[in-house]
């Protein structure tokens, strides 16, 4: 039986192939699709813009940089190996509030207008002087729960506590929920370096002091409330800089108390490993069609038709004629010899 129907489809090849090749692409006009379970990866990146970030201790371009030069060059590389698709909003910290810039975007229709917004991130964006990252989370989960969509958060600071954490402000965050699937990013080193005071245009007129850093237990609520004036904001000499350093044993481990990760982000590829673990910020149905595919077998099949099959099978024929040639040669060989 089925010798008999390769032999008709040998007859009419032709016919039955372009048949084929005509039914498939009308079923790809079609766009026939299935529904397949989609990733969605959505990122809300929060960039610490306090003085502390300030510092420089870490390395950009293989230069020395600032923390927030360094974040900038860690984004920057991350927007570029993010697949289209991907949805990308950024945010800014600073005192104990987190603001989104905008919402999660599609970061390949948008990558120039990102990378814009990105380039003019600047610490005089900052509405206070202080730094209070852990009151900082709560912030962020607000903020992010208000967006249209789920998003993963990945929150770029030093840890840098100002003023310092004591019994009286140290928030409780055994209410946050939200936070599991965030990734915490550590930015800075265990030496440190002394935090830089600029004026308003941007222009180096020393050094924070030690002591502008310094709070008493008692003064906390004072602090909380914003009404504390630090009574000397410039060191006196290299001995009284104030040195800052990142807090990775904080981050750590209030990481692990809301559920998040950590991770040190000295380099573009720790980072995207961390977020490469990150679970995407939803899963849902899409419609996946079948129009290429159809038209794909449509190729094929045209190619299959016209392929020089003929030829083919000549070249396969060839060794064995030569190699039974090659035997009667032999054989006569022997007979001769025989007589």
């Amino acid at each position: 039986m089925f010798k008999r129907l390769y032999r008709q489809f040998g007859k009419h090849r032709d016919l039955y192939t372009l048949t084929a090749v005509f039914s498939l692409l009308v079923a790809a006009l079609l766009q026939p699709s299935i529904p397949v379970k989609h990733n969605i990866y959505s990122y809300f990146f929060v960039l610490d813009i306090t003085q502390s970030m300030n510092a420089a201790d870490m390395m950009a371009n293989g230069k020395p940089a600032t923390r927030l030069a360094h974040t900038k060059q860690l984004l920057r590389e991350t927007l570029s190996s993010l697949p289209c698709g991907t949805k990308v909003g950024l945010g800014m910290f600073s005192g104990v509030n987190v603001v989104s810039l905008y919402l999660p975007v599609d970061v390949c229709e948008n990558f120039n207008s990102i990378q814009d917004t990105l380039d003019h991130i600047d610490w005089r964006s900052a509405w206070t002087a202080d730094s209070r990252v852990r009151e900082s989370m709560l912030s962020t989960a607000r903020v992010v729960a208000n967006f249209p969509e789920p998003a993963q958060v990945v929150f770029f600071t030093d840890g840098e506590e100002a003023p310092k954490l004591h019994q009286f402000n140290t928030r409780d965050l055994s209410t946050l929920q939200s936070a599991d699937g965030w990734l915490l990013v550590g930015v800075g080193t265990e030496t440190g370096a002394p935090v830089p005071k600029y004026t308003e245009k941007n222009q180096l007129i020393g050094y924070w002091s030690h002591d502008s850093m310094q709070l008493a237990p008692g003064a906390a609520p004072i602090a909380a409330a914003g009404l504390l004036k630090r009574t000397k904001d410039i060191a006196e000499s290299p001995q009284d800089r104030f040195i800052s350093k990142l807090s990775e044993t904080t981050l750590q481990a209030m990481a692990k108390e809301i559920g998040a990760s950590y991770v040190r982000g000295d380099t573009f590829q720790k980072l995207k490993a961390a977020m490469s673990k990150q679970r995407p910020a939803r899963r849902e149905w899409t419609p996946f069609s079948l129009s290429s595919v159809f038209s794909g077998l449509a190729g094929l099949l045209l190619i299959a038709a016209y392929m020089p099959w003929q030829w083919l099978n000549k070249n396969r024929k060839h060794p064995r004629k030569t190699t039974v040639s090659h035997q009667t040669i032999l054989s006569s060989a022997e007979s001769n010899a025989a007589v």
